[in-house]
């Protein structure tokens, strides 16, 4: 048996790359990505989507006006808006964004008015809670991508679940009047046929609303969207009813941003077929938005939704 002598600098050799090999060992072991239990929480707001440019600049600037007080305690991580339809961003696309940054949870806030097909079927239906055939038909034929996240959605009640529009029409009804005993209110909504009730249901609150506070007794309501084929001759049609009891109808649309094809070419068209809409019509081309409330709203029912989340966490 041969006895083989090693030189001493090649045992050293020999002893620094077992070290080495030791410590990368400990260093990739240690390296491995933890998965973290922590939430990761984010709000998108959704809206219909519109070809105007006006309105969508308004819900840029209501997340711009939310994003600080929504992020403000901390336990919201990150806003964003998305379009339903017409334009990008839309639903898909932001919710890839949020499976992309690790977030656990996207609170989901549609800034539509009251209950439609849209948020009682389409939306559910775009982030993978519901499976609606009708639905899925309509926005294959329509080019809107679904997409189910990663991520665990919450979808917020709608607008009309909160006092808000009553205020907003409030105010913007004193705005206009200037002698309640001869006034009416004529209110235009988008409307949804499937949901005219529902609709007339939220009108005729805000209205009744409006007269307790202000003494404007009577109102009418009209259809400006596709319940009426996008016509104006329901606007033409709600003013007739109240200037056949008053002197002047007050017209507010009660619509959540601005569009110029509905409050200037329908609500406005339906006005000008009014004969004497100039001395008996009294009209701002306006909108819900933007409003200190809403906001607010947003805001609060962000914060309500992440306790909630995270207190199911917790339990």
């Amino acid at each position: 048996m041969h006895h083989v002598d090693f030189p001493k600098h090649s045992l050293i050799l020999l002893m620094c790359f077992i070290w080495l090999g030791a410590c990368n060992t400990q260093n990739t072991e240690t390296a491995k990505p933890q998965k973290s239990s922590e939430k990761k929480i984010g709000v998108l707001l959704i809206s219909h989507g519109s070809h105007s440019e006006t309105w969508r600049n308004t819900f840029v600037k209501l997340e711009n006006n939310v994003r600080d007080r929504i992020l403000g305690d901390g336990k919201i991580s990150g806003t964003k808006s998305a379009f339903m339809e017409y334009t990008e961003p839309s639903i898909a696309t932001r919710l890839k964004e949020f499976d992309l940054e690790n977030y656990s949870d996207v609170i989901i806030v549609p800034l539509l008015l009251t209950v439609s097909s849209h948020s009682f079927d389409d939306i559910p239906t775009i982030v993978g809670l519901k499976e609606n055939p009708e639905s899925i038909e309509m926005l294959k034929l329509e080019n809107i991508e679904r997409y189910t996240p990663q991520a665990n959605v919450h979808i917020a009640p709608l607008l009309d679940f909160s006092e808000v529009l009553q205020k907003n029409t409030l105010r913007r009804a004193r705005e206009l009047s200037k002698n309640p005993e001869d006034e009416g209110l004529v209110l235009i909504g988008y409307g949804s046929e499937p949901y005219e009730r529902e609709w007339t249901e939220l009108f005729n609150k805000v209205a009744e609303h409006v007269e307790k506070q202000t003494g404007i007794d009577e109102y009418s309501i009209g259809w400006c969207g596709h319940i009426v084929r996008y016509a104006p001759d329901s606007t033409t049609t709600a003013i007739r009813r109240i200037l056949e009891k008053k002197n002047t109808a007050i017209v507010i649309p009660a619509l959540v941003a601005l569009d110029e094809n509905f409050q200037i070419r329908i609500i406005g068209g339906g006005i000008e077929k009014i004969k004497d809409h100039k001395t008996r019509v009294r009209y701002k081309p306006d909108a819900i938005l933007p409003d200190p409330d809403i906001e607010q709203w947003v805001v609060d029912i962000a914060g309500q939704y992440s306790n909630n989340i995270l207190n199911e966490k917790a339990n």
